[in-house]
């Protein structure tokens, strides 16, 4: 079995939201996924990949904002990683 690794950023902490970021790695072989190959996202949320077969791993953590920091850009912090194996 060989493992593919998609990992969907989102608007919000719910798993429903936006697709706002995405990489995906295919450690089958089969297709060849490079940063910034595509404009539009392969999923609308991540349910939709749910949906697809997609296995939802991990979700990170919610850390709220240190005061006086709510508006400063940093990392997207509502990150899912799901995989599919094949």
């Amino acid at each position: 079995m060989k493992q593919q690794v998609l990992v969907l950023y989102l608007a919000t902490s719910a798993l429903d939201a936006r697709v706002v970021g995405w990489s995906s790695y295919d450690g089958t072989g089969r297709t060849n996924p490079t940063a910034g190959d595509g404009d539009e996202p392969p999923y609308e949320t991540g349910v939709d990949a749910l949906r697809d077969g997609w296995r939802l791993f991990q979700a990170s953590q919610l850390i709220p904002p240190y005061p006086g920091h709510e508006y400063d850009t940093s990392f997207l912090k509502h990150e899912f990683f799901f995989e599919k194996m094949s």
